[in-house]
């Protein structure tokens, strides 16, 4: 407790300072006079005040970062050189992993040590995978009828606007700026208004390592009419990247419309989780329990769907619910807290709403669907819950909760579950869990989604694609696919007759 209460004092000491936008390589207050405050969700208390963007201050972002793609040294500058920015960018995250993983536990309530081994470690490996790519973006030589001499490029797309959100701030944040930057893009960033603290901690560091001003640009802010639309709508923006709900992607699809700009989209998703009676039943309720519960369960790709096997049913959930009751829930700093509190007071009642719907649809209540007042008093707790006897056209199963709420459904045989685990709206992620490497390939081809665990749950690494079908969007991040997001490709012709 020592060691979490002397890093606590180190991130309370940076809290103390005010919170502004970066612009320009300077930081600078809102147009407006305007700040907010971003609350500890385990406690309710105020972290800090932070700067309210607004539609004046994204102006001002996106000339900065116009200015900075057209005429400063970032995308003239040698590849080599934007790589080594991006590796010390790395390095100095990594130097303050502590400190980064105890203000993303403070500013989003998630345990510490899923903030310090998830969360930091994954943010720098995402930032030196891309490092790596600034010196392989190639084009290519082709042979066409007549006497011509044709090639490629690969060029940056130019000012891009990136919108992240709250349930994994500093990773979101690396996942859209690793590439954007490699490919030699100039960014405006605006992280989710509940937690904006760990991208603003980044944004500092760019700017101690070398990134010129305007590259990488920051506005704090709210989304809806202030400046995460008037990142959507800017007739100079190039390209945008969103991860969020569906309902805002279909408002930013639409606000693309004025100048045709790009648009990627990382939306929500309804996993099916798939357990036959084959597989290893110990390892599937690890996995279950890790689909649902990591993060408070405010995961996009959630296993909240859990099809068991009937013939399993009551074997799998005697596990299930016996591990799920020793799961110690309370605030993030403490280093034997498996489950924290929801992002905020919203997020909380909007799950526990749920919870009430799931009862009046007639789903039996196994645990969980409670706040624990009585041991909790502060703070925005909702006990991990699970559901069983769910059908799978109940709202439970079919609307995204983004809580630690688990939806049971038992099937009879694979036809049945193929064709149960397709109808959704969504389309981001799956998971398989038997024996049979047959029925586990059959079914990953069958299974409408962008990534398909078989005996695993929730792995990710920078190398693998990631991103959605149907309504979780399009586009895919990580991998040398998210290359092609931020890049456009030239084709020259050169006559040589």
């Amino acid at each position: 407790m020592a060691v979490v209460q002397e890093k606590k004092s180190l991130c309370e000491e940076w809290l103390k300072t005010e919170k502004k936008l970066l612009i320009d390589g300077k930081w600078v207050p809102a147009e407006s006079g305007k700040s907010f405050e971003t609350f500890n969700p385990a406690t309710e208390k105020p972290l800090c005040r932070v700067a309210e963007g607004s539609k004046a201050d994204v102006e001002k972002a996106v000339v900065a970062a116009r200015r900075a793609f057209e005429e400063g040294p970032w995308r003239k500058m040698a590849a080599a050189e934007r790589a080594r920015l991006l590796y010390r960018l790395a390095d100095e995250i990594e130097k303050r992993a502590d400190e980064f993983a105890q203000l993303e536990t403070m500013d989003n309530g998630k345990p510490v040590r899923e903030s310090r081994w998830v969360d930091v470690v994954q943010t720098v490996e995402t930032f030196r995978y891309y490092a790596g790519w600034c010196t392989k973006l190639e084009g290519e030589t082709t042979s066409v009828n007549g006497k011509f001499f044709t090639y490629t490029l690969r060029e940056p797309v130019g000012v891009v606007g990136q919108i992240i959100p709250w349930n994994f701030p500093m990773l979101m944040a690396a996942w859209k700026l690793g590439p954007a930057l490699a490919c030699g893009n100039t960014v405006v960033l605006k992280p989710a208004e509940q937690t904006p603290l760990t991208a603003l901690r980044i944004g500092e560091l760019a700017c101690e390592v070398g990134f010129p001003p305007g590259v990488l640009n920051i506005i704090t802010g709210f989304g809806p009419d202030a400046a995460g639309s008037a990142i959507s709508n800017h007739m100079d923006i190039d390209k945008v990247a969103f991860t969020g709900e569906d309902k805002t992607g279909r408002e930013i699809v639409k606000a693309s419309a004025g100048n045709l700009k790009r648009v990627s989209l990382e939306l929500g998703g309804k996993a099916p989780n798939i357990v036959f009676a084959d597989a290893d039943l110990d390892a599937a309720v690890r996995g279950a329990m890790l689909g649902i519960f990591f993060n408070q369960g405010q995961v996009c790709c959630a296993g909240s769907r859990l099809f068991i096997e009937e013939k399993v049913h009551d074997e799998f959930m005697s596990k299930l619910t016996k591990h799920v009751g020793t799961m110690r829930q309370g605030n993030g700093l403490d280093e034997q807290t498996v489950i924290g509190p929801q992002v905020s007071k919203d997020q909380m009642e909007r799950i526990l709403n749920y919870c009430d719907i799931a009862k009046k649809e007639g789903a039996k209540l196994v645990c969980g669907g409670e706040s624990p007042k009585a041991d909790l008093p502060n703070g925005y707790f909702v006990k991990p819950t699970i559901f069983d006897g769910v059908t799978n056209d109940m709202r439970i199963a079919q609307e995204e909760v983004f809580g630690p709420v688990l939806s049971v459904i038992t099937f009879k045989n694979e036809q049945e579950v193929a064709e149960q685990a397709n109808k959704i709206l969504y389309g981001l992620s799956a998971g398989i869990w038997t024996q049979d490497i047959k029925k586990a390939h059959k079914l990953v081809s069958h299974v409408k989604a962008g990534t398909v665990w078989v005996n695993c749950y929730n792995q990710f690494d920078p190398q693998m694609p990631f991103g959605g079908y149907k309504m979780s969007g399009y586009g895919r991040e990580l991998g040398k696919h998210s290359i092609e997001l931020y890049t456009n490709v030239k084709s020259v012709w050169v006559n040589l007759d």
